[in-house]
């Protein structure tokens, strides 16, 4: 592959991230902060959420395994779905109704959110799907992954720090309209680096029961995917609660939350080509175990930080620890649908990147979930100025303890992962003879 074509192929991740990461941060500040909408009502929301992700994203990877058609498996469903699923994106930032119609606007919310994340799983389940079968070798895995996770969080950036100051200045239906476009653009670019091998369309598939045994009952996947998870789940609640966490807690400004995450993010971009050369040298796994081990230790020291000042300079180290991960995710996954295929015979990236979107918005229904409660029980009123000492102390929690027991449990079940030295690579000499 030309070193245009990777570029454009991992567009797709600005694509993915400007649109997932915007959901993910300010949707529900936006419909329980700013609309007013009960806390209770958006977390049975994403109780929903949550269940319709466990059928959707394993069914969607199995479909798009089991496709067969002159323009490949993947890139068709990427081709169609991008604009409905703009236009969803769109739609989530315009509802119809005013601030504080609680049940017009929880049934609003309940059909858009759903509506999304549908056309999201489709677009970028194929999309990401096409990143193990086009790049094989854990060296072009490395250089690439990191791109597009360079890529990705240019579009996190954009996702999580510029939303509040163009909401200010235009309002929310104007970042709606916005984003969807940028998304629209980027998705549709990366359709130019991308390719599907003729060799896996020809390939039968496995019937969807055998393919869901196999991926649940693998030991490889299994001590992948439930890190993974909790490893998700620290990520979408940290960018859900700092908008809380900045604006209460540091008594910040929307500007000053703006350049919070931004300097986080920036500072992650250089580290992501940094663990892309580390990857290359130590290995998946020893570099998964270091990376999330600085991760968790650095999120308590946002505890006791005094002022918005303390709070960069945790966030800037912070930042190493979550370039190696966000670049190792892929990776890890890629190479057991390796294992899967010399065990199987059969090239299953939907099925396994189909369970594993299962599994990461299941980290995004639990997020709500915890948040929700956890903000509820400590006191927290939106329709306060001022929040009491308990509410305070609610979101030092879930920006500190909560997500560090998540990785320590991650860490703990990740010590059993079994893809490293001479069983990974048993593994690729196979692949490489057949």
């Amino acid at each position: 592959m030309s070193k245009l074509k990777d570029f454009m192929y991992s567009l797709g991740s600005f694509s993915a991230s400007i649109l997932g990461q915007t959901v993910t941060t300010f949707a529900i500040y936006y419909y329980v902060d700013i609309l007013k909408v009960p806390t209770k009502m958006i977390s049975l929301v994403m109780l929903f959420y949550g269940i319709w992700n466990a059928i959707n994203d394993p069914l969607f990877g199995q479909i798009s395994d089991s496709t067969r058609t002159k323009w490949g498996r993947r890139i068709p469903y990427v081709a169609v779905f991008t604009l409905p699923l703009c236009i969803a994106f769109a739609l989530l930032w315009m509802p119809p109704y005013p601030a504080g119609a609680e049940k017009a606007l929880f049934i609003w919310y309940f059909i858009v959110i759903f509506l999304f994340d549908g056309l999201f799983t489709i677009v970028v389940l194929n999309w990401t799907a096409l990143f193990p079968e086009m790049y094989p070798e854990l060296e072009d895995r490395a250089r690439v992954s990191a791109l597009r996770q360079v890529l990705g969080i240019i579009g996190l950036i954009f996702g999580v720090a510029l939303p509040p100051i163009l909401a200010e200045q235009f309002g929310w239906n104007f970042v709606g309209i916005a984003f969807g476009l940028l998304g629209l653009v980027t998705m549709y670019a990366s359709l130019y680096g991308a390719k599907e091998r003729p060799e896996y369309v020809q390939e039968p598939s496995l019937p969807l029961g055998q393919a869901l045994k196999e991926t649940y009952l693998n030991k490889s996947f299994l001590t992948y995917v439930i890190p993974a998870m909790l490893i998700q789940y620290t990520f979408v609640a940290l960018q859900a609660v700092i908008p809380f966490y900045t604006k209460y807690v540091l008594n910040a400004s929307e500007f000053e939350t703006t350049i919070f995450l931004g300097a986080m993010f920036v500072t992650a971009i250089p580290f992501a080509a940094v663990w892309g050369k580390i990857i290359s040298k130590l290995g998946a796994k020893k570099s998964f175990i270091y990376s999330g081990a600085w991760y968790a230790v650095c999120l308590l020291p946002f505890w006791a930080a005094k002022n918005y000042i303390h709070a960069v300079i945790i966030a800037l180290f912070l930042a190493f620890g979550l370039a190696g991960l966000l670049v190792l995710l892929d990776i890890l996954i890629a190479d057991i649908v390796d294992e899967d295929e010399v065990k199987t015979g059969v090239r299953r990236e939907g099925m396994y990147f189909g369970v594993n979107g299962f599994m990461i918005r299941l980290g995004i229904s639990l997020n709500a979930i915890i948040m929700g409660n956890v903000l509820n029980a400590f006191g927290y009123d939106p329709n306060l100025a001022v929040q009491p000492a308990s509410a305070l102390t609610g979101m030092r929690l879930l920006m500190t303890l909560v997500p560090m027991l998540a990785m320590a449990v991650a860490l703990l079940i990740f010590r059993h992962y079994p893809l490293e030295g001479e069983r990974l690579e048993e593994i690729k000499a196979r692949l490489a003879q057949k």
